[in-house]
């Protein structure tokens, strides 16, 4: 069985549940990013978090990253987004583009697309040469391992939603004026290729996932559910890695009662 057709996407939450679950597990993010960032604690700076978002067109990459920083000073959390390379990048290797962004020690960056276009849209596209992408599967996974290896907290999601959901999306970007620019011909016709974009995923998953960067497939059709679990996986992978680092995550605070 695939890792996609695993997911149960008639997954719901309500409002109500949604808005207390949210703000619980958001409140929990900012008191781990003061942490990291030496704002709480003995001031030390903490490891770096990375969070890599990929997903299908319309899966709600940008509402969960939305969610995901709304509460974090906007000095302690860059945030990047990547489309296609330009000309003077394409003279480079892939991941060069890359580099500038990527936090270092007590920083926090989310990328909204990454690395993971090589074996994505680029080899589906016919962007870059068999040989290329076949190689970067190495390539990524020696790059992941060794920030991880270096400290770095490394969180990765496929924002996953059903193709009949992601129709219902695209018909309503259609119809407003405002939200219209976000949908493209690129859009459609990556849609058309679903097969082909399905099987680059699931060998991208198998591929590259490992110990210092694990896959979090998220059921998407309900947008709700979707961003709790993004907060909530981050608060747990950057718990895991204080506590295998030997960190208390909740160290006495500033003013508050013994």
């Amino acid at each position: 069985m695939s890792r996609l057709s695993e997911i149960d996407l008639d997954a719901r939450l309500s409002k109500s549940d949604a808005t207390k679950q949210l703000a619980a597990a958001q409140r929990r993010l900012v008191h781990l990013r003061l942490l990291l960032g030496g704002q709480l604690g003995t001031g030390e700076l903490g490891p770096p978090l990375c969070v890599l978002f990929e997903g299908w067109d319309a899966s709600g990459k940008g509402g969960a990253i939305k969610r995901l920083v709304e509460e974090i000073d906007p000095r302690h959390v860059r945030v990047a987004q990547f489309a296609a390379p330009t000309h003077d990048e394409k003279r480079h290797h892939f991941l060069w583009r890359f580099w500038p962004v990527l936090p270092g020690w007590g920083g926090m960056a989310v990328l909204d697309r990454t690395w993971y276009g090589r074996v994505l849209v680029e080899r589906v596209e016919g962007f870059a040469p068999e040989d290329a992408w076949q190689r970067a599967y190495a390539e990524i996974v020696d790059l992941e391992t060794t920030l991880a290896a270096e400290g770095m907290i490394i969180v990765k999601f496929w924002m996953h939603v059903s193709p009949d959901e992601q129709l219902r999306r695209f018909e309503s970007r259609r119809q407003d004026p405002y939200r219209a620019w976000k949908l493209t011909d690129e859009d459609w016709r990556n849609r058309e290729k679903r097969d082909a974009y399905e099987a680059a995923v699931e060998e991208m998953l198998d591929r590259t996932d490992h110990e210092g960067g694990r896959w979090h497939v998220v059921a998407g059709d309900d947008k709700r559910s979707a961003r709790v679990q993004v907060v909530r996986t981050v608060c747990d992978e950057v718990e895991a890695a204080l506590a295998a680092a030997g960190i208390d995550p909740d160290p006495p605070l500033p003013g508050a009662a013994a």
